[in-house]
């Protein structure tokens, strides 16, 4: 089940970011979802089946965490193709974790949001970490994250990743 799909921007050039509990989120969200998003997941995913073919289909970006010119490139390919309208979705904390506050936000998803000025959309997912299991997502509502510069500073931006983060849950609580 899905609830709050009327909070997703009509226009193209926005972002998912929701919480990270199974391997599969990406497919749950893509059924609760009628706007078509790539997604920037982390390289060790890229040959997972089913996973596969989405990323393929969707034009998606692998991302090496080991290798930091890889990664800053694949963020600002990112930030260009959201600012030319294409959506994406990644996962703030960066890999599935068990409950909040297991992991921090990962400062890179804020670059992109203020490199693109792209619309955030918070995401709860909640349900079963297995495929082809009951498995509820929330959409909450669009925002655009405010930077003091084009170059804030690197506590700044951890803030608006934190942020958004921290409103991905909030989902989550109020559903409750």
């Amino acid at each position: 089940k899905s609830y709050g799909a009327e909070n997703i921007p009509k226009e193209d050039g926005f972002m998912f970011f929701p919480n990270h509990q199974g391997l599969y989120d990406v497919l749950a969200i893509i059924e609760a979802c009628d706007s078509t998003f790539g997604v920037v997941a982390k390289k060790e995913v890229e040959n997972v089946p089913l996973l596969k073919q989405v990323f393929a289909c969707t034009k998606s970006y692998m991302m090496d965490r080991e290798d930091i010119r890889q990664s800053m490139q694949v963020i600002l390919n990112v930030a260009n193709d959201v600012k030319n309208g294409k959506n994406f979705l990644i996962f703030p904390e960066g890999t599935r974790v068990e409950h909040e506050g297991a992991l921090p936000a990962k400062g890179g998803v804020a670059v992109i949001g203020i490199r693109s000025g792209a619309q955030f959309v918070p995401v709860y997912v909640e349900g079963n970490k297995r495929l082809f299991r009951r498995t509820r997502i929330i959409f909450g509502q669009a925002y655009r994250p405010e930077a003091t510069s084009r170059r804030p500073s690197p506590e700044e931006v951890q803030a608006i990743a934190d942020e958004v983060l921290r409103r991905s849950y909030a989902l989550g609580k109020e559903a409750r």
